[in-house]
This record gives structure tokens, sequence and C-alpha cells, in this order.
């Protein structure tokens, strides 16, 4: 699988001639107000739907959502030109925005893909919750990023058993569930291909009921 990172520059940084499975935008700043993109006033939902198209895959943008006035960290998720949905934080962190209440999987061409979204990264039920509903790969858009959220995909990956790819502003990567960092990146734009393997073991335990 092919995979783009932008960590910089949100969808307009896009290279649109090249060809990608996955495209994961890091959180950039934009504001998506669902009352003026249904009037038509903005359209941001349109021109990621047009990257998609262009690039013949999916494109997961993180931004920020403002549904009257409750304002969500989020991850747009478009495939070929249509959008499959939105997911939200489920984690409001010292109430900077509010929670969404559904984890995101998402059937798509390149598998069954689970969204983290920013803060959520430091939750480790979100992946265990994400691995156990089957998905093949996690994406996990971020805001500014660093060594440390390096060391917890790693973790994540590692703990669970799924490949995620991650891409916040100053730092992406992809981590294998062997632990392992297969890429890492400082770049603004950045391409690397990796093949999603899962890693899953049979635990089982006595109890009384």
């Amino acid at each position: 699988m092919r995979i783009g990172f932008i960590a910089r520059g949100g969808v307009a940084n896009v290279p649109l001639k090249e060809k990608a499975d996955v495209i994961l935008c890091a959180f950039h700043g934009d504001e998506v107000v669902y009352e003026k993109e249904l009037k038509g006033e903005t359209d941001y939902f349109e021109r990621v739907a047009r990257v998609s198209k262009t690039v013949g895959g999916v494109v997961v943008c993180g931004c920020k959502t403002n549904a009257r006035g409750h304002k969500r960290k989020s991850a747009l998720v478009v495939e070929n030109g249509t959008v499959l949905g939105v997911s939200d934080t489920l984690h409001a962190i010292d109430n900077d925005c509010s929670s969404g209440a559904e984890v995101g999987i998402y059937q798509t061409q390149a598998g069954k893909m689970g969204v983290v979204v920013a803060g959520d990264l430091r939750f480790p039920e979100v992946f265990k919750t994400l691995s156990l509903c089957g998905v093949a790969f996690v994406v996990c858009p971020y805001e500014k990023a660093g060594e440390r959220e390096l060391a917890l995909i790693r973790a994540h990956a590692y703990c669970f058993g799924v490949p995620v790819y991650f891409c916040g502003e100053g730092q992406v990567g992809i981590a294998l569930p062997s632990g392992e960092l297969a890429f890492s990146s400082e770049e603004d734009v950045a391409f690397a291909k990796c093949k999603n393997t899962k890693e899953y073991h049979l635990v089982e335990t006595r109890r009384k009921l």
C-alpha cells in the first residue's frame, strides 16, 4: 500500500500527480462550519473530494468542525470523490472541544480502516476497540507532533497487532505490529510504501461467573 503524508498545508498541499492508496493530512487549522457547507457558502468537503478523485484513493483530513457551536476535532474521510463520513475525537481534553460518540471504522479499497483522531492517540482503549473490530490498519491525523507521538504509535501497534499510520505537523510515521518504526519523516510532504500485516494471538483466561 502506498500512503502519502501531508504534515503541513492541509489538502491544498497534496501533489495531485502522485497516486496513493491513502493520503493522510495533519490538522491545518481548517474549521468546517456544517451550516455554511450545507448552504454552499464554503466548499471544504468538495475540495477534498476532488483531490481524492484525482489521486484515486482515500483521503483523510484532520480538521475542526462546528455544528451549531459544538466544536470538535474531526477527521474527514473521502474515497474516490465520495464522502464516507466524519469521525470526531472521542475524548475532550481540558475542555478544548466537544467529544464525539463513535469510533471511526471505514471499509475502503485499501482495506478496513480505523480512524483515531488527534488526542485519542493517548487512549489505548480506542486502539483496542478498533483491533477487536478487525481493522486492517489505523490512521491518525494529529496536530503538532514529535518523538513522543512516535513512541505512542509504536506501543499501540505492538500491543494491539495492527499497523498505525500517523501524520502530525513536524513528524509522520508508520508503526508495525512488531513494534518497529517502518518509516518516519519530518518533511512537509512524504510518501511511503508499507504492507498491512496484522498480528493476533488467542489469549484464554478462566473466571468464575
